[in-house]
């Protein structure tokens, strides 16, 4: 699995609900949708929409999912005007529009609850614990957001513990091998550890708060304005996959994993991990929760985490009108 969100920076047979103005509009537009994405299963039902078809049947011929391996071809790439749309991490969205990037973010994706988490050796009970202890994580990634947060909401600072800079695919190894006592990464590589290091457990996962480690959809302002029917037409297209791994999982599990480069069964406890959101759920949590308590814990963690993030509020990158009018 690629290097996930550094901030350095298809059985489905009818979708039903689009109006047939709509629909008309949206058919229509055949310019092509340029989407960036990275292997990570959080971006999962877009796959799915691929597989099975479900862009086209709201009206998208061309949706061109881009894959990058490095944040930062992606963030250029959407920078550029390469790209229209990009799915990243809510903490990356917010560096980005601090940058002066034009972006909105559209539609909220997931939340990983247990799917990035705090390991360390069986001798250490607590987040105080860690005080002067080596913790391997790769900075600037969620990794780097969860030890941030997890450290703060215990009294402690980033100060208070030996980094030790790792690749999030190399933290778990070097825990099991005893070369440091506390590693912070994400799945596939949290349920490797658990299973080939006896001594390995779990000690703290962004599931304390939800939300901390999310996923949003962001457009560039420019296509906000020239192709808002596009816009929607993908987000519900995102809403019809959803539905179809709900009926199907097995199945639509099996394409999200090929697409990540892993196995249905190496990818369990990771998709138990990860909460997707519905059009539905996306109504509330845009005007609710998201916006005025999880935006606010993320903030907070990205600032702690040193990364730039002013200037940037709710109101102003949160755009909550597509998923409204979204059918």
């Amino acid at each position: 699995m690629a290097k996930r969100r550094m901030a350095k920076t298809a059985g489905w047979a009818a979708i039903l609900g689009l109006g047939l103005g709509i629909a008309q509009a949206q058919a229509a537009d055949s310019k092509p949708i340029r989407m960036g994405t990275e292997p990570w299963l959080g971006y999962g039902q877009w796959d799915v929409a691929a597989a099975k078809g479900i862009f086209a049947a709201n009206g998208l011929s061309d949706v061109k999912i881009i894959n990058f391996t490095e944040d930062k071809d992606l963030n250029a790439a959407l920078a550029s005007g390469q790209l229209d749309a990009a799915n990243v991490a809510t903490h990356t969205a917010m560096v980005m529009a601090a940058s002066g990037l034009p972006i909105k973010i559209v539609m909220l994706l997931d939340f990983s609850l247990k799917a990035d988490a705090i390991l360390a050796d069986k001798d250490i009970g607590s987040i105080a614990a860690l005080k002067g202890k080596k913790v391997a994580f790769e900075q600037g990634t969620t990794s780097d957001i969860l030890l941030n947060y997890a450290l703060h909401a215990n009294g402690m600072t980033i100060s208070d513990v030996n980094v030790v800079p790792m690749p999030a695919a190399d933290a778990g190894t070097a825990l099991i091998a005893g070369r440091v006592p506390v590693a912070v990464t994400y799945e596939p590589y949290i349920s490797a550890a658990l299973a080939h290091g006896s001594n390995v457990k779990l000690l703290y996962t962004a599931g304390t708060d939800p939300g901390l480690i999310s996923d949003v959809l962001v457009v560039r302002d420019d296509v906000l304005k020239s192709r808002p029917d596009a816009v929607k037409a993908l987000i519900a297209s995102w809403g019809a996959a959803l539905e179809d791994y709900q009926a199907h999982t097995a199945a639509d599990r099996a394409i999200i994993a090929k697409a990540v480069g892993d196995t249905p069964a190496d990818l369990a406890t990771a998709f138990d991990g990860v909460r997707y959101y519905s059009v539905s759920e996306n109504k509330a949590a845009l005007t609710g929760d998201f916006a005025h308590k999880t935006f606010l814990d993320v903030k907070q963690a990205a600032k702690n985490a040193g990364l730039p993030t002013d200037g940037v509020s709710a109101d102003t990158l949160i755009d909550p009108s597509f998923v409204q009018s979204a059918q």
